[in-house]
C-alpha cells in the first residue's frame, strides 16, 4: 500500500526547547562539529493510490490538522518510494 510522508517543523522564529536540549546533550556526549538541532514531526499516511488528488488531500490535512499553522510549517508532503522497515 502506498504511503505519503508529511514533515512538519517549527517556524524559524519559534523557540524549540526540545531541539535546544538535544543540541546541548550532543555536546555533553562528545559529538563535536554538529550545529543546532530543530525537532519536528513526521507523519506516515497509508493511501489506496498516490495520485495528485490524494497528495492534495493529504497536504490539506497536513495544513489544517497535522500542523499548527501559527507555529509550524509543513515542510514536505511526498510519496515514500520504498518502505525502510
Amino acid at each position: 500500500m502506498p504511503r505519503i510522508v508529511v514533515e512538519v517543523m517549527p517556524k524559524p522564529e519559534i523557540l524549540d526547547p526540545q531541539g535546544t536540549a538535544i543540541t546541548h546533550a550532543m555536546g555533553r556526549l562528545g559529538f563535536e562539529g554538529l550545529g543546532e538541532v530543530r525537532q519536528g514531526k513526521r507523519f506516515e499516511v497509508e493511501v489506496a493510490t498516490a495520485d495528485e488528488a490524494t497528495l492534495a488531500a493529504v497536504r490539506e490535512a497536513a495544513e489544517t490538522l497535522l500542523s499548527n499553522p501559527v507555529i509550524e510549517d509543513v515542510v514536505s508532503v511526498r510519496v515514500q518510494e520504498d518502505d525502510p522497515r
